[in-house]
């Protein structure tokens, strides 16, 4: 996790912490080896080439671990004893590209904070998109 501290995040409207990461081919790498996915797709690129990606991109897990570090920021153990997340895959980050995940609080019901997540890369391309709920 980056070296940010746990930033309270209370009502509808609210702004969570932004948190930016760059992709690049040595952290897919790592990635597929300790996750065990050795695609191709992720990690040769004469064969990505091939693909209708025109080149290897990041792991959408690996995206989704930095979406679990934005939600870390800002809930801290509530993230992790109770969050929630539901997400969906918009478009691929590249190695050199630069994801910006930022997110807000929505209205919600209850004892639970909802929370809207959003990643894109610096030509405003949206990768993922979530729904993540945590316990207030």
């Amino acid at each position: 996790m980056s070296e940010q501290t746990t930033r309270p995040v209370t009502g509808a409207g609210a702004a969570l912490p932004i948190l930016v990461k760059h992709i690049t081919q040595e952290k897919i790498n790592r990635y597929a080896v300790s996750s065990g996915d050795d695609n191709p797709l992720h990690t040769d690129a004469e064969f990505a080439a091939s693909t209708r990606f025109g080149g290897t991109i990041a792991h959408g897990m690996l995206i989704l671990a930095y979406v679990s570090e934005l939600l870390t920021v800002a809930f801290g153990e509530r993230w992790l004893s109770s969050g929630r997340l539901k997400s969906r895959f918009r478009g691929p980050a590249r190695p050199g590209d630069t994801v910006t995940l930022s997110g807000r609080v929505v209205p919600c019901e209850g004892d639970r904070i909802r929370c809207e997540v959003e990643a894109r890369n610096l030509a405003g391309e949206l990768l993922l998109t979530a729904e993540a709920e945590v316990v207030n």
